[in-house]
């Protein structure tokens, strides 16, 4: 077959190349193999549907959180937090924290008997290792084999590599022979069907995380599930019709090539943009881009944060107002919030939290109620929470005053059950009314993904959905009234960065700062209804 010009120029300038400083070859049996993601593009790339659409799997990773996974401030912040308040166990938080945020550069480490330190992994510009920046990239995904998949040994980033003569690139499809010699030769790793890379098990081995929770004198006092998005899959119908990547990697409609080079047509291919909810910090990564050594186009980085939003607002939720009367003096309304993920809503890093914005308008326009305002500092009128980091926010069956917001969100609290934003000195959920996703029976819920506090006992907090009532005293106020709902989504709550002001250190004063900036812009509206009552 012949190839064309740019595709052999490609393949030549990857084969014929000196092994660069990010280059890991194989070697002794147990010595990890890491390519940069630019050796993957080179023929990856230049990929469009037939409808004109730019699916190359560099392009989009490169815009991708998975992308600036150890670039992302507010990680860096949070880890500095938890090394300043466990400073005995430094090398441990370090290691541990890497292992998905630096998965490469962690098994480098590994495999040479050290622990991976973030920080000074980070230093210099450019930094100090450009392997470690990174983040999760192309040659860490595809060498991942199934072993010990969905078992809590692979939790918290114990996926399995297996070291080979020649590293296995896995991948769904088959691998002609012609392929296979191609990336044999320009890279040094053998093509590999392996359908387990479409698993959600392959997503769970870091994105169902399990912290060391630590007492006062750096003492382990068990784990705690910091994050577990799998579990609360797997406990849900989805289990049986849906995998992580199906939402999170939507697959293109048309048949397609995958690769530049001996470009056969495949059908499902997978979007590498691995949309998620992080609209936020894409934002605040491509407008400080310079300061955190960003390097994808600013346009591409805006697309990936108009696709999470558009993600959010089109496939996360619906609210309905199911009904809404009058009741003499007042006006009741009684809101319905149905979760469409996979998941709980929201899920993963417990910084996220949606709540209910609720407003009823007079005749004549004037606002007679609201619950749930934004502020423009990212705190939420109300919640207990933003006003005093002592307190939280209960869950609400039935709201009567403005001073009461419904707040879908899990709170931590520690050894003494006192609130928490530290991650380590987390040991239970105080509350945890994050809406449940279709088929999630909580009376038969595991511990690990239980709701928390008082959405035990609502029986209107079920299977995909939460219902409450709003109870409004309407005073001598004339109809008709308008009532609007929204459900709104912030992935990083006021309290979660506010709490990091005292840390006097570099990487909690600069996120701080960001979030000050961008504060008005950290919250989304995901839906809403409005209906008038007479």
């Amino acid at each position: 077959m012949r190839l064309p010009m740019t595709s052999l120029v490609a393949i030549a300038a990857i084969g014929c190349r000196a092994p660069s400083a990010v280059d890991n070859l194989p070697g002794a049996a147990g010595t990890p193999w890491f390519r940069p993601a630019t050796t993957c593009m080179a023929c990856h790339d230049r990929l469009t549907t037939p409808a004109g659409e730019d699916v190359s799997y560099g392009t989009l990773w490169q815009a991708s959180m998975m992308a600036h996974a150890a670039r992302d401030p507010y990680w860096q912040a949070a880890v500095r937090r938890e090394v300043i308040d466990h400073p005995h166990a430094r090398a441990e938080i370090e290691n541990e924290c890497s292992r998905c945020h630096m998965p490469m550069a962690h098994e480098q480490a590994r495999a040479a008997g050290r622990k991976l330190e973030i920080f000074a992994n980070l230093a210099g510009a450019p930094a100090a290792n450009p392997i470690a920046v990174e983040g999760v990239s192309c040659s860490l995904c595809h060498q991942i084999s199934p072993a010990r998949f969905g078992d809590k040994s692979s939790f918290t980033g114990e996926f399995v590599i297996e070291a080979r003569p020649q590293p296995a690139m896995f991948g769904p499809y088959e691998v002609p022979p012609g392929s296979a010699r191609i990336m044999s030769s320009a890279i040094g790793a053998q093509p590999t069907q392996g359908t387990h890379v479409q698993r959600s098990e392959l997503c769970a081995t870091c994105h169902t995380l399990y912290t060391h929770s630590l007492g006062p004198n750096g003492e382990v006092l068990g784990q705690f599930p910091e994050q577990v998005p799998y579990l609360e899959w797997l406990h849900s119908d989805y289990r049986e019709t849906q995998s992580c990547q199906a939402c999170h990697m939507p697959a293109v409609a048309e048949a397609m090539p995958i690769t530049s080079v001996l470009a056969t047509p495949r059908a499902g291919l997978s979007r590498h943009d691995f949309r998620g909810a992080n609209f936020f910090m894409l934002g605040v990564l491509n407008r400080y881009r310079t300061e955190l050594g960003v390097t994808a186009a600013p346009l591409a980085m805006n697309a990936a944060a108009a696709r999470t939003r558009a993600f959010l607002q089109q496939d996360t939720a619906r609210v309905a107002i199911v009904s809404v009367t009058r009741d003499g003096g007042r006006l009741v309304a009684d809101v319905e919030v149905e979760n469409l993920a996979g998941h709980k809503l929201p899920t993963a890093y417990p910084s996220r939290r949606a709540w209910l914005h609720v407003v009823v308008r007079d005749a004549g326009g004037a606002v007679r109620f609201e619950s749930g305002k934004l502020h423009a500092t990212g705190a939420i009128e109300g919640n207990d929470n933003d006003r005093d980091a002592t307190l939280f926010e209960r869950h609400h069956t039935e709201i009567a005053s403005p001073d009461q917001v419904q707040i879908y969100e899990s709170i931590m609290g520690d050894q003494a059950g006192t609130v928490t934003t530290g991650l380590l000195r987390a040991v239970v959920y105080l509350k945890d009314n994050r809406i449940l996703p279709r088929g999630f029976d909580k009376t038969t819920a595991p511990r690990d993904v239980a709701v928390q506090g008082d959405a035990t006992r609502d029986a209107d907090f079920l299977a995909g959905r939460d219902r409450i009532r709003y109870a409004i005293e309407l005073g001598d106020a004339k109809g008709p009234f308008t009532v609007d709902v929204e459900l709104w989504f912030q992935p990083i709550g006021f309290r979660w960065a506010d709490n990091l002001r005292p840390y006097d250190a570099a990487e909690p004063r600069r996120f701080v700062g960001y979030f000050t900036e961008m504060a008005p812009n950290s919250a989304i509206e995901l839906t809403r209804a409005t209906a008038v009552a007479p």
